[in-house]
């Protein structure tokens, strides 16, 4: 039987891939490459192919980029299959990157680019793929710097002190 965080997982891998792929979709029925909508503004949605990473990294490597991808997809795949995530949050970050990974990869595979559209002031443009996996990696990340401090404290609350536990050298 599958765990509720298992479960979990999957509905939000889910559930980013559809919004993702559905939202791209409309991007490109709706706008012409290069167009933005609003024309102006510090929020827009402007279509545009990206063949790199973030930030425009990388340009015209997708093979190397489509191999990454699969790579990220098979460690993340490893880690949802092998080890029993009981915390709500690991598993809603381990849901949004498989998503995120997913949906930039079948662009890549389809197109050989992956289409970008959210568009707001100075920053790269990039799309719902895009920030579901800097999300992901964000929980996970406030997650490991945290949660060892959490189990450090509780560890040492329920230490019993060496002079109070009872000698029976007698």
């Amino acid at each position: 039987m599958m765990s509720k965080y298992k479960k979990l997982i999957i509905s939000i891998l889910f559930i980013t891939l559809s919004i993702d792929q559905l939202t791209k979709y409309l991007v490109t029925q709706n706008l012409a490459i290069y167009q933005s909508w609003p024309t102006d503004g510090i929020f827009r949605f402007t279509y545009v192919t990206n063949t790199g990473t973030a930030f425009g990294l990388l340009q015209n490597q997708t093979v190397f980029l489509t191999i990454g991808s699969f790579i990220a997809i098979f460690l993340l795949y490893y880690l949802y299959k092998n080890f029993i995530f009981q915390n709500k949050l690991l598993s809603i970050a381990i849901g949004l990157q498989l998503g995120g990974a997913i949906g930039n990869l079948i662009d890549r595979l389809r197109l050989g680019f992956v289409i970008d559209f959210i568009d707001i002031g100075w920053w790269p443009v990039f799309n719902i793929a895009d920030s579901s996996i800097i999300i992901g990696i964000t929980i996970i990340s406030i997650y490991i710097i945290f949660e060892p401090r959490k189990n450090t404290q509780s560890k040492k609350q329920t230490e019993i002190p060496e002079s109070q536990i009872p000698n029976n050298e007698e």
